[in-house]
């Protein structure tokens, strides 16, 4: 073959610093549609962004050539800079320490989305502690039975 193809769905998740709720509803798309451009320079298809004060969703194609850490640490790090210096809160914005990411075949692709797109209808049911740690009880029962 000479060429190569990649199809590589990734949903990301990541947090403010301690969880605060710090993103704003008046300028949280704002946010979306910079961190739509910023995935647009690293060759990275965006399918959504959403997310909470809290937290942030996103569902992108991996460029072959960038590992998962490289671009969520371009994404974090641009978009904190960006939102210091817009000034749109009053103490300093910083992301949590680390992120998930989950690879997403083209079967359930359109779950994914879905769930990235209602996430604030999601969240008055679950709060993301508990989703996340149903998720962690989760994936540790899968270990232990493929163990």
């Amino acid at each position: 073959m000479s060429h190569s193809y990649s199809t590589i769905w990734i949903h990301a998740v990541w947090a403010t610093k301690e969880r605060q709720p710090l993103i704003k509803s008046s300028w949280e798309n704002d946010l979306y549609s910079f961190l739509k451009n910023q995935l647009f320079e690293l060759s990275c298809p965006v399918q959504i962004i959403n997310g909470m004060p809290d937290h942030i969703h996103c569902l992108f194609q991996l460029n072959p050539q960038k590992s998962i850490s490289e671009v969520i640490k371009q994404l974090k790090g641009s978009s904190s800079h960006w939102i210091n210096l817009s000034d749109l809160i009053n103490e300093k914005f910083a992301w949590q320490t680390g992120f998930a990411a989950y690879s997403v075949s083209d079967s359930i692709r359109g779950k994914v989305f879905d769930y990235i797109q209602n996430q604030k209808a999601h969240h008055r049911k679950v709060t993301f502690q508990e989703e996340y740690e149903a998720l962690i009880r989760k994936i540790q029962t899968q270990e232990i039975k493929n163990g």
